[in-house]
């Protein structure tokens, strides 16, 4: 049967089908393709099952799992990647596994996939900066430039960490805006009301959320010490952290240790996002670095004010006067009295918000044509 007249197949390769910002992303976009053209596969490193793997199911979508790279090596990876691809005629393979994905692509390229798409979710590597170090990401963007046919990134910060300052100029080089259903956040009634009660928080008492990976990223210590200074400064504030990490037990007993573990919410991973977000009166994201920040937009989306480190992109600003930025080197009172503020900031309405993800290109359904046309097709 002619490709043309198939469903087209993209293999996505990624570290795992959690709760992250890539994978998200993903998530937003498989949610609104057009699955009688175009069907989603994902390769996952994570044999334990992963929060979005039932509704990748749901959707039509296969899961394949294999040890990492690291676990295997290049060789070994690029066999058991082979093996894959020798079970599916795909359109294309997109990798989202930042610098190492030209291996992916690599694997894609012997394997005879003529649409090979490394996209860069990340501006940073945390390998550190010294001459070895430079040396190996030299190394790892050539395999990449080798082997990929496009090059995607969230930002343009993104971009360059991977592809290299010059990557704007390179053939099928573009951004892919990391898009939301705004409608999931924009519609959700709840007042917050419910989630205090859930949580046995006071009915006067102001909620600073956070959503994130407990990861060195984050920056949750920071976060730590801002909600610590404003309980000493007698503020009627609790803190809800939403997600799950290698640093979570961590953050835990550093909680204690600064005696305000009473005023945190640790919730794990959560699925009732739109309902949290919208429960905050400030979402706090002091992250150390960040490609993009999608979480950003469905706090934005919720109509929550949001404080980011200004290591996160100022595209994630929508112009609606819901977002701050600051840097970690200011002091913790700069920070306490922005989110002061922010308390007091109102809340635009859901036409106003819609207008302004539209103009800015953020709804995952005015975008879903521009992410057709990287497999080749509307």
């Amino acid at each position: 049967m002619d490709m043309e007249n198939q469903i087209k197949r993209v293999l996505h390769i990624v570290s795992a089908m959690n709760r992250g910002g890539a994978e998200t992303l993903l998530m937003n976009v498989h949610r609104n393709l057009d699955r009688s053209r175009i069907q989603f596969d994902y390769v996952s490193h994570l044999f334990e099952k992963c929060d979005y793997d039932d509704e990748i199911t749901f959707l039509g979508g296969t899961i394949f799992r294999i040890p990492s790279l690291g676990q295997l090596g290049p060789f070994g990876y690029i066999k058991e990647l082979k093996k894959i691809l020798a079970t599916t005629n795909y359109a294309a393979v997109h990798v989202h596994t930042d610098y190492q994905s030209g291996f992916a692509a690599l694997a894609a390229k012997n394997a005879g996939i003529k649409k090979r798409i490394c996209h860069s979710h990340s501006n940073n590597w945390g390998k550190g900066d010294g001459i070895k170090e430079k040396i190996t990401l030299k190394a790892l963007r050539a395999i990449i430039k080798y082997a990929a046919t496009d090059f995607c990134a969230c930002s343009t910060d993104a971009g360059r960490f991977l592809f290299g300052e010059s990557w704007t100029n390179m053939s099928r080089a573009r951004i892919l805006k990391n898009g939301i259903d705004v409608n999931q956040f924009t519609r959700y009634t709840d007042t917050g009301y419910s989630v205090k009660q859930e949580l046995n928080i006071g009915s006067e008492t102001k909620i600073i959320g956070h959503i994130g990976s407990f990861s060195q990223s984050k920056n949750h210590q920071f976060l730590l010490q801002v909600i610590n200074k404003m309980l000493g400064e007698g503020k009627d504030v609790t803190a809800v952290l939403v997600g799950d990490g290698p640093l979570r037990l961590g953050m835990e007993e550093e909680a204690k240790r600064l005696g305000i573990y009473n005023h945190i919410r640790f919730l794990g991973v959560r699925e009732d996002i739109p309902r949290l977000m919208r429960a905050f009166d400030v979402f706090v994201f002091p992250s150390i670095f960040e490609g993009f920040g999608i979480v950003t937009l469905e706090a934005q989306g919720s109509g929550t004010p949001c404080i980011a480190a200004d290591a996160v992109p100022k595209a994630t600003d929508l112009g609606l006067g819901l977002m701050s930025f600051l840097s970690l080197d200011e002091p913790l009172e700069a920070w306490t009295k922005e989110i002061d503020k922010a308390f007091f900031i109102e809340r635009p309405d859901e036409k106003q918000i819609t207008s302004h993800f539209l103009k800015s290109g953020f709804d995952i359904k005015q975008n879903m044509e521009e992410w057709m046309s990287v497999y080749g097709g509307k």
